[in-house]
């Protein structure tokens, strides 16, 4: 398997990645949602807000993640958030999504990225080192659905501290639905 950082170039097949992971999950309408919030996210959010990776077995795109700014008003330190996740339905449960998302997190720590925060499954994440964290610790964009999937690590040699300020996420997922 091959992990690398991902193009906008690619943006057709990662929406169809999207849409064929979530399609199988979720079914047909969550998979088009997921679809379309790639395909905002891809067109409107300005390519040095994004970090994209890939994974890929001989030429073909098997999994790609998404990590976008998460501004906090009152705080200095630089926050981004993993989302959407997929996987090829073909390739779960053999730890591509582990890897892929452990280079990314490599990738932003190099690169003086602060903090990283998801919004997803405790028991998934927590194998890549994130953790419950309380909306005193970061307040979500908007109000979460489920709070017990709201996931923080520090990407620095320093404790996660509260971060200040209400926070401000992409347009694209800047939408109820997400949350």
């Amino acid at each position: 398997m091959d992990y690398s950082v991902g193009s906008k170039a690619q943006s057709a097949e990662i929406i169809e990645l999207f849409i064929e992971t979530f399609t199988a999950s979720e079914g047909k309408e969550e998979g088009l949602l997921i679809g379309e919030l790639v395909r905002k996210m891809l067109a409107t959010t300005p390519e040095k807000d994004l970090y994209l990776f890939t994974a890929q077995e001989q030429g073909n795109l098997t999994g790609c993640i998404i990590f976008s700014p998460l501004t906090f008003e009152q705080d200095s330190r630089t926050v981004f958030i993993l989302s959407p996740v997929a996987v090829h339905p073909n390739h779960q449960g053999q730890g591509v999504g582990q890897a892929l998302i452990s280079y990314g997190l490599d990738t932003l720590r190099n690169a003086g990225i602060d903090v990283a925060i998801t919004y997803g499954d405790p028991a998934f994440y927590s194998k890549v080192g994130f953790y419950p964290i309380s909306e005193t610790i970061a307040q979500a964009p908007l109000a979460l659905q489920h709070p017990e999937g709201w996931l923080g690590q520090s990407l620095n040699e320093t404790e996660l501290r509260p971060l200040q300020g209400p926070s401000q996420c992409v347009d694209a997922l800047n939408d109820p639905t997400y949350w």
